[in-house]
Formats: structure tokens, sequence, C-alpha cells
């Protein structure tokens, strides 16, 4: 995943919900994961511990998020995401 599409991902997921598909480490199990970043929806869910991911932030090689499936926060690496897309649009 370059650089542009790391930052789209960023934005998307502060944005609202995102649907990330990608392969677990551990497993190489492939994973669906509803998630967010966005403060309103994290709010809605009861999430008080919030997790700052800046712009610059798209340089990391994982992101962390909250699973809406799990109601937890989770992450993964980015080189294992297959795709992703919006929730909505």
């Amino acid at each position: 995943m370059d650089l542009s599409e790391k930052q789209n991902l960023l934005a998307a997921l502060k944005r609202g919900q995102v649907v990330v598909v990608f392969n677990k480490i551990d497993s190489d199990e492939v994973r669906v994961m509803p998630c967010t970043l966005n403060p309103e929806v994290l709010e809605a869910n009861g999430v008080t511990n919030k997790v700052d991911i800046t712009e610059s932030g798209a340089d990391s090689e994982h992101f962390a998020v909250w699973s809406l499936d799990k109601s937890a926060w989770r992450s993964f690496r980015l080189e294992t995401v297959v795709s992703w897309e919006v929730l909505g649009d």
C-alpha cells in the first residue's frame, strides 16, 4: 500500500466506518473488519480512550482502529490489507 492509499484509508477511518479486509499475521486467515477512528462513532460506542493518528501516522506500518464487530481496539499491518471500502457509500 503506497503512502497515498494509506492517507486515503486514514482519512476514511476518521470520517466514518470502513470495512478492511486483511490477512491475519498469526494464522494467515482472512479477516473482514468493520472499523473506525471517527470520534462521534467512538463516543456512540462508549469509547473514552482514543488513539490519535495524525496524517503523518500514514507513514506507520500498522493502524490501530476500533473494531465495530468486536467492540475493542484492534490493529492490522498495512502490508496485509487486501482491500477496504467505506460503509454507507
